[in-house]
This record gives C-alpha cells, structure tokens and sequence, in this order.
C-alpha cells in the first residue's frame, strides 16, 4: 500500500470532528447505561436467591456474547458498511432491556446478556477504530487515551446512578432505556465515510485475526491482561463486595472505583505515548510499569477478608492499570493500522480482551463460593505474574 493512500486516509479522518463528537457522545450514554444495567441485573439475581455461581456465569455470558461476534465483525462491517454497522450495534441494547423489562425468565435473561454482548462486542470494535481513522495521526494517543478516559468515566456514572436512584427501585431499568437511547440517537451524527482503502483486498475473519496475532502477540497479551483486570473483574466486584459483607449500594460503587482509576489513568498513559522519541518502545515499557502495578496490588488480596477497606485501593489499581495497558495496546493497532485492516486489527484487541474478562467473570464467581482468602487472591497473582514474565521477556528480546 503506497504511502499516499495512508495519507489521503488520515487526512479524511483527520478532517472529521463531527465523527469524533459523535462517538463521544453516543458512548457516554449508551455505556453509561450498560455499566449501570450489568451491576442492577447482578444484584436482582442475589436478591431472587441465584447462587453466586450461577450469577457469575450471567456476568460472563455478556462477555461470551462479544467473544462469539468479535471475529467476523470486520467481514460483517465489510458487507453493510461502517455506519450501519454502528447503528445496529446501538440499537440491539435498547431491545434487550425492553426484554428485561418484560420477563424475568432466567433462561431468557441469559439469552438477552448473549444478545447484549454481541452488540457490545461490535459496538465496541467499531468506536474505536472509528476514534482511530478521526483522530489528527500526530495525536492518536491523545484521543485514544481521552476516549479511554470517557469509558473510564462511564464505569463511574452508571453504578453511581444505580446507588442514587436505588437497586430495588423499579424505575431504574427504565432510566437504563432512556440512557441507551439518547446513546442511539447520538450515532446519527456519524458522518459518511468513504469506502475503505483496502475494502478489497484486507484479510479479515479467522485468517486475518490468526495473522495480526502471530505479528503483535505482546499486543493481545496486554489485552488480555488488561481485560482481566479492568471489565473482568469489574464485572464480578458487587459479588466480591458481598462476599466481604459490604451492602449491596457499597458493593456495586466497587465497579465505580475501579472505573475511577481507569479514568484517571488513560489520559495521562495516551499522552505520554504521543511524546517517545521511539513510540513502539516506549509503549512497552509503559506496558511493564502498569503490569507490575497490577502485580503488587494483587499481593495484598489475600488479607482483605480482614482489611475489607483494601478492596477499594486494590479495586482503583486493578481498573488503572488493566485499562492503561488496553489503551496503550489501541493506540499502537492505531498508530499503524486505517480501514477495515483497522478494524480487524481492533476486533483481534478486543477478542484478547474480552477473553480475559471472560476468564475473569466464569472463575472468579466459583472461587469467591470456593475459597475467597486464597482460591480468588492466588487466581490473580497467577494472570499478573504471567502477564509480567512475558511482557520481560519480550523487552529482553527486542
């Protein structure tokens, strides 16, 4: 591919303020619905006495649903367009929750959280290749990171409006509609695109995804990682919270402080990744850094069934680093990457990722029932230690 076709690319994109608002917005409401939904849905199920077991595999049946949609979304966005792509991934949502509204089958739920996660997962993919082909090429880190600050601040707004308007409050699901549609209509806005550069000839589907994993595989690990720590866990913290006899508001604010942290920490790491004379190595070592963070702070987990007040600071971390270590990975895939090669690139990122919080949601549930003080601590110093061993020995290679 010639050097002026990447160019005319970015100079589109570049020029494309409206689609970088518009992203912005649809993703402030509509996630800000979902971070608020996911934790309400959880905790109607403690209270219908489901066991944390079952409520754990209800968490990460919504990562499920993104893992299984995750590999063919650049061939489906191939085949209806960017646009339309977007529109139906914000659309299936506000369906879902019509459905939660309108039954409480057990079966039907998990069926809905299945339908929800696949819209997640291409949503997902979308918004942020989208962030990338908007984004000025000079200042990718900076958007990526504020955009990673936005999801950040979603995983604050919706628990906290749980915790204001009330777990046993009926009105609450509606007030999750009404989020995820004002979200829908804000993807209006997205402007039209021309067609791809590489339409035609980007590999996608399960042999491009294979590919782009052989090339970057220290990328999709820190995907993993970060999913694990930040969504994963994230997900099964008001079951955490539970488990150390914190009350069901105090145990859903939990997934507020680990989106805390990851607000307060993408913006400064996208930044400072725009700022390396040597941008590919200097994102690895951020890389470390926050990967012997998540380290140290898993350390402590084994004495929280005694300091219950250390699963906030620990709650912080895990959302800080876990999130940095994805944003740092996104803003490498859209450093290199424009057109649908992006957004296969961006879907392989966000299946590493999703598998992670999906390793995190299915285990963590049948070892907080297990054993919390030593199953569940020895469970994350495992996935830290790991993910640290590898991003070392990476750097010792290069």
């Amino acid at each position: 591919m010639s050097t002026s076709t990447r160019h005319g690319t970015a100079s589109v994109a570049a020029g494309s303020p409206l689609g970088l608002l518009s992203v912005f917005g649809s993703t402030l409401f509509q996630l800000s619905g979902i971070f608020m939904l996911n934790p309400l849905l959880l905790l109607m199920l403690k209270k219908a006495d489901v066991s944390t077991t079952i409520a754990g595999l209800f968490a990460a049946t919504t990562w499920l649903g993104i893992f299984v949609i995750t590999p063919f979304a650049s061939q489906l966005t191939r085949k209806i367009g960017r646009r339309p792509s977007m529109w139906l991934a914000s659309t299936l949502p506000v369906a879902a929750t019509i459905g939660f509204l309108a039954t409480d089958a057990l079966s039907v739920w998990f069926a809905l959280a299945l339908l929800a996660g696949v819209a997640g997962g291409l949503r997902w993919v979308l918004a942020e290749a989208f962030i990338a082909e908007f984004a000025p090429p000079d200042r990718t880190g900076s958007y990526i990171g504020t955009y990673a600050t936005l999801v950040g601040l979603t995983f604050v707004i919706g628990p906290s409006l749980l915790a204001w308007i009330g777990t046993d409050n009926h009105h609450a699901l509606w007030l999750v509609m009404v989020l995820l549609s004002v979200g829908l209509a804000w993807t209006a806005l997205i402007p039209k695109q021309p067609p791809a550069h590489d339409s035609q000839t980007a590999r996608v589907g399960l042999h491009g995804m294979m590919q782009t994993v052989l090339a970057q595989p220290v990328i999709m690990l820190a995907g993993f990682v970060g999913g694990f720590f930040e969504l994963g866990l994230a997900s099964i913290l008001p079951l955490y919270g539970l488990s150390l006899g914190l009350s069901a508001s105090a145990a859903a604010l939990l997934v507020s402080a680990s989106g805390a942290g990851g607000t307060l920490a993408a913006l400064p790491a996208g930044l400072l990744a725009d700022r390396f004379s040597s941008p590919i190595q200097g994102r690895r070592n951020m890389m470390m850094v926050f990967a012997a963070l998540i380290l140290l702070s898993t350390c402590a987990s084994p004495w929280v069934g005694q300091f219950a007040w250390l699963v906030w600071p620990m709650a912080c971390i895990w959302g800080a680093a876990g999130g940095a270590l994805y944003t740092l990975a996104m803003i490498d895939i859209g450093a290199r990457e424009k057109g649908i090669t992006l957004i296969n690139s961006t879907a392989v990122l966000v299946l590493t990722y999703t598998l992670g919080g999906l390793v995190a949601s299915a285990t963590s549930g049948m070892l907080l029932d297990w054993s919390a003080d030593l199953g569940f601590p020895a469970l994350l110093m495992g996935v830290a230690t790991l993910g640290l061993a590898a991003l070392i020995r990476q750097a010792l290679r290069a």
